[in-house]
């Protein structure tokens, strides 16, 4: 059983990281040639954090294998994706399904959808190429760019994670509040839609 406090602490936590500022444009924003920038960069965002917590939580409502095929599936197509973005090879409506991921994952969350594990898969992955996509076409021509992906995956596997710990921290019993997370997920989702946030 997690102790009140335990519960207490992953809420905050989350409550933190919601507050932090507003996501910048993607491209040229910022050095992107470092570990610590890219470990940086989805800390620097609301369409980062929401979305990257919430295949967190998904997984957690889901169970199973779940817990780590959609966060894995998530970091892996990213790095592929950025890879495409830093050889320019074109993929079409990133932006739009950055956008699109942060309103859909809430909405998953929200709704507990239950689906298959190979179905989960292929929407995070869907997602995970916009979002990574975008992040490699960031990186300057001059710059490998390595270290930047590294240390953006490892931020994107520890906001998985803070999802994940909240998800089954809350528990059976407090399911519904996961739920609203996935709620706010995409309520912050349509504010980027419309440019409210």
């Amino acid at each position: 059983m997690i102790s009140a406090s335990t519960k207490r602490t992953t809420l905050a936590a989350i409550l933190l990281l919601a507050a932090a500022m507003p996501a910048y444009a993607h491209v040229g924003i910022g050095t992107t040639s470092s570990f610590a920038a890219g470990f940086a960069h989805p800390l620097s965002g609301l369409d980062h954090m929401t979305v990257m917590i919430a295949v967190g939580l998904w997984a957690a409502l889901k169970g199973g294998k779940a817990i780590w095929a959609w966060p894995l599936a998530f970091v892996g197509v990213m790095l592929a994706g950025g890879v495409l973005g830093m050889l320019h090879v074109p993929v079409p409506f990133v932006e739009p399904g950055i956008l699109a991921s942060v309103v859909a994952l809430g909405l998953l969350v929200a709704l507990a959808v239950d689906l298959p594990v190979s179905a989960g898969v292929a929407i995070i992955g869907l997602f995970a190429l916009f979002h990574g996509h975008a992040h490699g076409t960031e990186v300057p021509e001059n710059a490998g760019g390595l270290g930047y992906m590294a240390g953006f995956a490892v931020a994107t596997a520890l906001l998985h994670a803070i999802g994940i710990a909240a998800g089954l921290g809350l528990g059976m019993r407090f399911r519904g509040l996961a739920r609203a997370a996935g709620a706010a997920c995409a309520a912050v989702g349509v504010g980027m839609v419309f440019g409210v946030l």
